[in-house]
């Protein structure tokens, strides 16, 4: 199983207010697993932008909490025509370009989008394709 990691994951990695038990789960076997996780590359541009918001030292949080993790072996997927193409449908689910990104990727890498996002889950109820975090870890995890 590929797990596809959302951004709203990983702001719990590093802001301490927004920490999540579920989080830390993820983030442990992220570590231990690399290749059993993925991401589109969007999701550093997101994880920073959310860090130069909430953190004090963003910059600083990134290089050390995110940039190990994405230059560890984890997947890092650029968006291509098949992921753009893959992400249209989700777009007519009414998840956002980002979200239909995770989606699209989840589906291309026969995987599940794990995410704190309860409406963009809810959206893809119907899909078994994202798992949301506040509700626990997958089964199995």
């Amino acid at each position: 199983m590929i797990w596809v990691v959302d951004a709203s994951v990983a702001a719990r990695w590093v802001l301490e207010d927004e920490a999540h038990p579920n989080a830390d789960a993820v983030l442990e076997r992220l570590v231990s697993s690399p290749g059993s996780f993925a991401v589109p590359e969007l999701f550093a541009f997101e994880v920073f932008s959310v860090l130069a918001r909430m953190h004090p030292e963003p910059l600083d949080a990134f290089t050390k909490g995110i940039l190990p993790l994405l230059e560890g072996g984890i997947l890092r997927y650029p968006m291509t025509r098949e992921l753009a193409g893959a992400a249209r449908k989700f777009l007519h689910l009414g998840l956002t370009g980002y979200d239909s990104s995770y989606a699209a990727l989840a589906t291309l890498v026969k995987g599940t989008w794990l995410t704190f996002d309860s409406k963009a889950h809810r959206r893809l109820a119907r899909t078994n394709l994202s798992w949301d975090l506040s509700n626990g870890v997958p089964e199995g995890f």
